[in-house]
């Protein structure tokens, strides 16, 4: 004889299954979406922002400048290897290896400069939250001037930092970064007050970033960093790092990029009104097209109809 389960009871799992967790909400720092794959994910949600980086990455071009710059580093690799290259060149092994290492050789400094990069906002982030820093990047001959400058940076603007690596988002445009920093420095505004005319109190708070890579007062910020920043700037929604969500502070329609150098430093104004924000959307727009619909809307060739009802069709 069969029994019917009482109704609302709890039925026992399937044999051969485990019940299924039901996940808990994110608490603390979980809750601060984590980036991956191109995208931060939000926790205990479906919810998934793109990156910011990734967005200028697939939705912008540099045309002919980073070829060039490839070409460049290759033929600086080659005349700086000449024995090594010509003694290679006479036995096939050694070619392919020479070969291959020549062909690269863009990548490395590519890789090179990034780990530099990583570094150095390593340690600036561990002073801005006067956290210890990591020993072995203090004990690094060449990150040391990068962090002098820096330190000189802060006392002579008498900056005082906000925020640092904060992860910001617009859920409703569908993005999310994490900026370098927040700041505040009576000197900034003054600056940008007299440059470009208009008031700007004492108080303001600024989007700040830093990059370190090209050569003083010749190239190493780009218009890409405007792009980023108005999008740090235009976002809703910040989390702090107890991971609570709060509304984005506001700031000056004009950021500041740090450029840091061994050798110095300079702070560039980078414009990052509505209107460079605008430009950001439609760069967000070419990076779906390149990363989605561009990749099906060319379909594979036709075949010739083989019967002649389907060709009258």
């Amino acid at each position: 004889m069969t029994t019917s389960a009482t109704a609302g009871a709890p039925q026992a799992p399937a044999a051969g299954r485990r019940p299924r967790k039901t996940a808990s909400a994110p608490t603390g720092t979980d809750r601060i979406p984590k980036p991956s794959q191109g995208w931060y994910r939000v926790k205990g949600t479906d919810l998934k922002l793109r990156r910011v980086t990734t967005i200028l990455e697939q939705g912008t071009s540099k045309g002919d400048a980073l070829t060039f710059w490839a070409g460049n580093i290759t033929a600086e690799t080659a005349m700086a290897n000449l024995p090594y290259l010509v003694s290679s060149s006479l036995y096939p092994d050694q070619r392919t290896e020479a070969y291959d290492w020549l062909r690269r050789a863009h990548t490395r400094k590519k890789d090179e400069r990034k780990d530099v990069g990583s570094a150095v906002h390593e340690l600036i982030e561990a002073h801005v939250l006067g956290k210890p820093m990591p020993a072995e990047l203090l004990s690094n001959e060449e990150l040391a001037p990068f962090l002098d400058q820096f330190l000189t940076f802060v006392e002579e603007w008498q900056i005082e930092f906000e925020a640092s690596e904060m992860v910001v988002g617009n859920e409703e445009q569908g993005y999310a970064g994490t900026l370098d920093y927040l700041l505040r420095s009576p000197l900034v505004a003054a600056a940008l007050a007299e440059y470009f005319g208009v008031d700007v109190p004492a108080n303001t708070v600024f989007c700040g970033d830093t990059k370190t890579g090209g050569e003083l007062d010749v190239k190493g910020v780009y218009p890409e960093a405007s792009l980023q920043m108005a999008a740090y700037r235009k976002a809703k929604v910040a989390w702090l790092r107890d991971g609570t969500k709060v509304p984005m502070p506001t700031t000056f329609w004009s950021g500041v990029v740090l450029h840091l150098r061994p050798e110095g430093y300079r702070l560039i104004p980078a414009v990052a009104d509505d209107a460079v924000f605008e430009a950001f959307l439609t760069v967000k727009r070419n990076a779906e097209w390149t990363s989605g619909l561009s990749k099906t809307v060319i379909r594979p060739a036709l075949t010739l109809p083989t019967t002649s009802e389907e060709r009258a069709a």
